[in-house]
This record gives C-alpha cells, sequence and structure tokens, in this order.
C-alpha cells in the first residue's frame, strides 16, 4: 500500500490476490485517499460478478487471466492516453507549446531546439503540472532499459531547460523534487 503513494505512477496494474490483503481492498482503501490513478486488475477471478465488483469497486479496467501481453500492454496504453488527455497531442503551459505527435516544442510561439532527455523531461513535467516529481521518479522515467541518468545529469537537464525556457518554468521544491511553477523567493 506505501509503495501506491510513493511516487506519481501513470498506472497501476494490481492483481487481486496478494499474500497479506485482498486485492479489492487495496483498491478501496487507495480510492477512498482520492487516488486517481488508473487501475488495470489482471486476475483469474473471471465470474461476471466479480468482474462488476473490481469495476465498480475503482478499477478502470478488469483483465482475466490468461492473457496475451500485447494486449496487457494495449490495454495500459488506452488508460494513460485517456488520463493525461494524449487525445489532445499539443500541451500548453505558461506560453509553452509541446507536440507529442511532432514532438516539438515552443515558446512563445518561436520554435525551441532540446536534446530527446530535454523533451522528455519537459514532456514529464507538463504531464504532470499539479504535482511535485521527486529526484528519484524523475530519474526513474527518464532512464531507458540500458542507460540510467545520473543525479548530476538531472541537474544539468533541468539547467539547460531553465535556460531556454525561463528560470520561472520549472520549481525546486527543497528536499522534495521539482514542479512546474514559479521559483520560490
Amino acid at each position: 500500500m506505501a509503495a501506491l503513494t510513493s511516487a506519481p505512477y501513470d498506472a497501476v496494474v494490481l492483481d487481486l490476490t496478494l499474500p497479506k490483503l485482498d486485492g479489492l481492498e487495496v483498491l478501496q482503501q487507495w480510492r477512498s485517499n482520492h487516488q486517481d490513478v488508473p487501475v488495470l486488475i489482471l486476475t483469474a477471478r473471471d465470474t461476471l460478478d466479480e468482474r462488476v465488483k473490481g469495476l465498480q469497486s475503482g478499477a478502470d479496467d478488469y483483465l482475466c487471466k490468461p492473457f496475451a501481453l500485447a494486449e496487457v500492454a494495449a490495454r495500459l496504453q488506452a488508460l494513460i492516453r485517456r488520463r493525461y488527455g494524449y487525445h489532445h497531442s499539443v500541451i500548453e503551459q505558461a506560453g509553452v507549446k509541446l507536440d507529442q505527435n511532432q514532438r516539438s516544442v515552443w515558446l512563445n510561439n518561436q520554435p525551441i531546439s532540446l536534446t530527446s532527455r530535454e523533451y522528455k523531461l519537459l514532456e514529464l513535467f507538463m504531464l504532470n503540472k499539479d504535482r511535485v516529481l521527486s529526484r528519484s521518479s524523475i530519474e526513474e522515467k527518464l532512464s531507458s532499459w540500458d542507460e540510467e541518468i545520473s543525479s548530476g545529469a538531472l541537474d544539468v537537464h533541468i539547467y539547460n531547460l531553465r535556460q531556454k525556457l525561463g528560470k520561472q518554468f520549472i520549481r525546486t521544491v527543497h528536499g522534495v523534487g521539482y514542479a512546474l511553477g514559479q521559483v520560490e523567493k
């Protein structure tokens, strides 16, 4: 349960058969704390009553075992797309426009050149505009399968974004991480 609140997640995959708690209890407790992250239940419980109960308990989707990984991936992509409104491929915030389809960025209608990591970092901030992101969660999101991002590299990418977009665009939340917004005085 603590892992669910420790970092921002794009989606949660939940098995109902957990060692100490019933998965539906975990889901209900989590939803009662106003957590709105999409939840996909994967389970062997396949009766109609169980599926309805899972959805009524707060799951966004329900998939019974056995399943194909391609279907799990497609369902997760759909949940995440709906959550972030990916049907609107252009995200705007404080004069910055990010087009996810074109992978391009404009500041006050002027194109801005970003490296791949800077683009991913900016996209992460803009998709989480009302959240403070911890350093570890940012590093995890920016890391790829074959390479990790170091803490020093993250500082450099944030510095570069601030230089290109304005210092006020990314706010440091001391002891926690970073967020979009005004620089604290």
